[in-house]
């Protein structure tokens, strides 16, 4: 099976790298698809998004991700986010509240961006 390698990284630390077979993401374009091979592209992230990546071992990573750049080449992907939390960190019940809160509209964004992520990764 082919694989690529895949980096998820926020500004403050890198969340997650490994081998990978599929990457899915949000951009400003619309989501993209991500297999091994793929012609190189650069993309814009949108504020708010979710990143799946689909591990060689079967498992899948996901990730609440807020701005930033995909950047494909046609052996790796890198997705280099403004803020990003993996869906196990996540706290589910503090992004629910987060949702009902007076917030403004990007805060209510990455609320629900968490809350997608982590309600993905648990189904």
């Amino acid at each position: 099976m082919a694989e690529m390698t895949v980096q998820l990284v926020a500004v403050e630390r890198r969340l997650w790298s490994g081998r990978a077979t599929l990457v899915v993401a949000q951009t400003t374009e619309g989501e993209i698809g991500i297999l091994p091979g793929h012609e190189p592209v650069l993309g814009q992230l949108t504020e708010g998004g979710v990143v799946r990546i689909k591990t060689t071992d079967g498992h899948t990573v996901t990730a609440a991700v807020h701005g930033g750049f995909l950047s494909v080449t046609g052996t790796e992907v890198s997705i280099l986010a403004e803020d990003a939390a993996l869906s196990g960190e996540i706290d589910v019940e503090a992004a629910k509240q987060a949702l009902s809160a007076d917030l403004d509209e990007v805060e209510r964004v990455r609320a629900a961006a968490r809350l997608r992520a982590a309600v993905g990764h648990s189904a």
